[in-house]
C-alpha cells in the first residue's frame, strides 16, 4: 500500500511537471516536484495549476453568471461609478457594453456614439459595439453607417461577428436579396453555429421554410456533437432560433 501511495504521488508530480513544460512556468519547480515529489506536488497544484484551470475558470463564470441573475444591473452599476470618477474613453466603452448587456440598446448605441466623437473615432471596437447596439434598437441605416466602412478599411477585423450584424442590418431595411447574399456568404466562408443559425433565424422570418429547414437540420447536427462549454457559449443563438421556428409554425 505505501508503494502505491507513492507511486500516485510521483505520477502527480509527473503530471505537474509536463504542465511546467507546456505553459512555461520557471524551471525551479522541476527541481522542486522531484526533489519534494509530495509536498511540492501539492503546492504547485494549489499555487499554480488550479488558478489557470480550466475548472476554475468554469467556476469564476458560473458564480458570474449566477450574480448576473440575481443582479443584472450590478456591472452597469459599476461602470457607471467608475465612468463617473474617472470618464476616459475605456471607461466610457464599458459602460456602454453594460448598458448593451442588460438590453439597454438606446442608451448604449448612445455611449457608444460619444466615444466615436473623440479620438477614438475609427476605434474599430467602438464602432463595433456602435452598430451591434443600432441593429438592437433597429437603427439598422445607422448600424450601416458603422460597418460598412468598418469592413472596408480592416476587414480583419472580427470577419464573422461583422458579417452576420451587416446581413442582418440589410434585412432591417428590406433589402432581402443582399441580406440573403451576406448571410449565405458568411455561412459558406464561416460554417459556424452562429452563421447558420442567422441565416435560419432570417429565413423563418421571411417564410423561406426550405433554407429554413435545411439549416436547421444541420444546426441540430451540430448540437449532438457539444460539450457543455459550446452548449453555453451557443445558447443565446439557439434560443433565437428556436423562438423564430415558433413565430414561424405560428404564422404558417
Amino acid at each position: 500500500m505505501p508503494i502505491v501511495g507513492f507511486g500516485l504521488y510521483f505520477a502527480l508530480a509527473i503530471f505537474c511537471a509536463v504542465h511546467v513544460v507546456r505553459t512555461g512556468q520557471p524551471m525551479y519547480w522541476l527541481m522542486i516536484l522531484f526533489a519534494f515529489p509530495i509536498v511540492g506536488s501539492l503546492v504547485y497544484f494549489v499555487a499554480v495549476y488550479l488558478p489557470n484551470s480550466r475548472l476554475r475558470r468554469n467556476a469564476l463564470k458560473a458564480v458570474s453568471a449566477a450574480a448576473n441573475a440575481l443582479d443584472p444591473q450590478r456591472e452597469v452599476r459599476a461602470a457607471r461609478v467608475a465612468f463617473e470618477e474617472t470618464p476616459t474613453a475605456q471607461n466610457h466603452m464599458r459602460l456602454a457594453a453594460a448598458l448593451l448587456e442588460v438590453g439597454e440598446a438606446p442608451a448604449a448605441a448612445q455611449a457608444y456614439e460619444a466615444c466615436l466623437a473623440g479620438p477614438f473615432a475609427r476605434d474599430p471596437a467602438i464602432r463595433f459595439g456602435a452598430a451591434r447596439a443600432c441593429v438592437e434598437c433597429r437603427r439598422y441605416d445607422d448600424a450601416l453607417r458603422h460597418l460598412e466602412p468598418l469592413r472596408r478599411e480592416q476587414p480583419d477585423f472580427r470577419p464573422e461577428p461583422v458579417a452576420l450584424l451587416i446581413a442582418r442590418a440589410l434585412a432591417g431595411t428590406a433589402r432581402t436579396a443582399e441580406a440573403r447574399a451576406e448571410f449565405a456568404e458568411a455561412e459558406a466562408r464561416f460554417g459556424t453555429y452562429e452563421a447558420k443559425a442567422e441565416y435560419a433565424i432570417w429565413a423563418y422570418a421571411i417564410g423561406d421554410r426550405v433554407t429554413a429547414q435545411r439549416l436547421h437540420a444541420e444546426l441540430e447536427k451540430i448540437a449532438t456533437r457539444w460539450n457543455p462549454l459550446a452548449r453555453e457559449l451557443n445558447g443565446p443563438a439557439q434560443r433565437r432560433l428556436q423562438a423564430a421556428r415558433e413565430l414561424a409554425g405560428k404564422q404558417g
